[in-house]
């Protein structure tokens, strides 16, 4: 399991980081059938250091509403990490008619769960083409076998699990109204109880430059 698992002041770590255990289910049904599949992605090596620096990694993870996304952006802002949202990356190779983008696309329409190796080569690939060495990873894992896949293929674990634990009801009513939050507290009043989260590891992260 991690070694270190942090959350934010406002609302308390619950025992567990998943949330969507259903996936693990599906994902055993469609294994053998996406087995070829995976075997034909691009092979990545493990995460290596790049100029002396080991990548420090930080999953955001929470649900919809939670304001996970915007909070990201603050963070990019401030400390100057490189925002990956596992989403937009199964999206963008999605649309990019190639071999791979077509095998997500059609196992999405099947109904099915894109693979996890899948999804953690796509991260690492976008990892080794950053000059960054900071990384917030946004929406991934979503269940234990995302976080065992995420360790063994890129061989390191996260720096920080920062999650946001927001009432269901708080999140209906953020997505239902994305330009009007006024229960939890505003995006500014949630950030300054980020900060200090990475002005902690800010010290740690620059030790390794």
């Amino acid at each position: 399991m991690w070694r270190k698992v942090t959350s934010t002041s406002f609302s308390s770590l619950k025992s567990s980081l998943f949330f969507t255990r259903l996936h693990l289910q599906q994902a055993s049904k469609h294994n053998a059938a996406s087995a070829s599949a995976v075997s034909r992605f691009a092979t990545i090596a493990p995460l290596q250091e790049k100029d002396g620096r080991c990548p420090f990694i930080t999953f955001v993870l929470g649900g919809p509403g939670s304001g996970k996304g915007t909070q990201c952006i603050k963070i990019v802002e401030t400390f100057g990490f490189k925002h990956l949202s596992a989403g937009d990356l199964l999206r963008r190779e999605m649309v990019s008619n190639s071999e791979y983008g077509s095998m997500i696309l059609n196992t999405i329409k099947e109904g099915r769960i894109v693979p996890s190796e899948v999804t953690v080569k796509l991260i690492l690939k976008e990892m080794e083409s950053s000059d960054n060495h900071k990384f917030l990873i946004d929406g991934f894992p979503r269940s234990e076998e995302n976080r065992i896949a995420f360790e063994k293929i890129s061989g390191a674990e996260p720096d920080v699990v920062l999650f946001f634990d927001c009432p269901e009801d708080e999140m209906v009513k953020r997505v239902l109204s994305r330009n009007q939050i006024n229960a939890v507290g505003t995006v500014d009043e949630i950030f300054e109880q980020v900060k200090p989260v990475f002005k902690a590891c800010e010290q740690k992260a620059f030790n390794r430059s």
